[in-house]
């Protein structure tokens, strides 16, 4: 292992991440539209790819982007890995998708990476629970002292599959003073299980809540870029040109001195 070192220190301290649950490109504006396009969700078309491309043009602003719900290849999405797509029309040299659950050939559900910058590594794991097909991608910058963890997620909508997948997380997080958690994470800033990550990691809650869905009238905080102690989020917005069922997250960060990205 190389000594600890700085990611070419001070040059990039600012960076803007991204989070979006992109539901496999499919449009959702209202809740009857679950049903009613239930057979547009399973099947590839036209829209999905201008949605895509419409999601890259935004992609292109940002630095880290963590995607749930990408389609790694399969009939819904015309046999495209989205998350690949995504990265090569918005300019993004570095990817990295992590399939959690595949349904014959019908559907690969994947959590994603896109990145401007080079990561030493990214790692992937399942996550605990009753029904499997959950996970965690986790990409890691830097070494030592000077390194970021970055944590991508998609839990499950039940409490006690939560509490265990946050526990989960927060064992691989427990070490890193450094660290970034974004996803879907499907509960609340003041949930029981995100109080427990918090009370075991250097990750905080985030100073207000930013209601992300539904995303034709957000109701609910539940997707997160939860930061550690020491990044400072100088804001926290969402991208009102959604055609998911959740709005985008963002945020602007600014990272330690010694933190500086290359």
């Amino acid at each position: 292992m190389p000594e600890p070192v700085a990611i070419a220190v001070g040059s990039r301290r600012h960076l803007r991440l991204l989070s979006c649950n992109i539901l496999a490109g499919a449009s959702v504006r209202r809740y009857r539209q679950y049903v009613t396009r239930s057979l547009a969700a399973v099947l590839p078309g036209r829209g999905k790819r201008d949605n895509l491309d419409r999601l890259a043009a935004l992609i292109a602003d940002f630095d880290l982007v963590g995607l749930q719900e990408s389609d790694a290849g399969s009939l819904r999405s015309g046999f495209l890995n989205q998350t690949e797509y995504l990265a090569e029309t918005s300019g993004m040299p570095y990817w990295s998708d992590q399939p959690n659950r595949k349904l014959a050939r019908l559907a690969r559900s994947a959590n994603g990476l896109l990145s401007r910058l080079q990561p030493r590594e990214v790692l992937d794991y399942p996550l605990p629970g009753r029904i499997p097909g959950r996970g965690v991608l986790v990409a890691h910058y830097g070494y030592g002292e000077a390194s970021l963890a970055l944590a991508i997620a998609h839990l499950s909508l039940g409490p006690q599959a939560r509490a265990r997948q946050l526990a989960f997380i927060g064992d691989l997080l427990e070490g890193h003073a450094h660290a970034v958690l974004m996803g879907d994470l499907n509960c609340e800033p003041g949930s029981p299980e995100l109080r427990q990550l918090f009370a075991r990691t250097a990750l905080r809650p985030p100073d207000d809540e930013t209601l992300t869905f539904p995303s034709w009238r957000p109701r609910r905080a539940i997707d997160h870029i939860l930061v550690s102690g020491g990044i400072e989020v100088l804001r926290r917005w969402t991208l009102p040109d959604a055609f998911s069922d959740h709005l985008p997250l963002a945020a602007e960060i600014r990272l330690p001195r010694a933190l500086g990205l290359a």
